[in-house]
């Protein structure tokens, strides 16, 4: 495990991943909280790019399939989608391990330089 402490004074494996336990709303806290740590911001960042487009779209598909009714299959989707990405991203950011969501990982990259 790695043992690198964190502005907050928590290991950076559990900081990170707190960052994923509350979706995006614990990643937008981590990243306002944390100053220094650049793997710590790094999975706050990609928790807020990952779960609230996800979370805006699964809203959206299940209230537009109270008028479609074939939409609440492609909003159950969207949150299979974004159950499996939470728990395999939990684990890896306990791990230590800096796992890249394709696309959303290097937006965040990209936002923490």
């Amino acid at each position: 495990m790695n043992k690198a402490k964190t502005s907050m004074n928590l290991d950076e494996n559990i900081a990170s991943l707190l960052c994923y336990l509350g979706l995006w709303i614990t990643g937008l806290i981590f990243l306002l909280l944390e100053k220094e740590n650049k793997t710590v911001k790094f999975h706050a960042m990609q928790s807020i790019v990952v779960f609230l487009p996800l979370s805006i779209l699964g809203i959206l598909f299940n209230f537009a399939s109270w008028f479609i009714w074939f939409l609440w299959f492609l909003g159950g989707l969207v949150w299979l989608l974004a159950v499996i990405l939470w728990i395999v991203l939990m684990i890896k950011a306990y791990q230590g391990e800096k796992f890249k969501v394709p696309i959303a990982g290097d937006i965040a990259e990209k936002q923490i330089k």
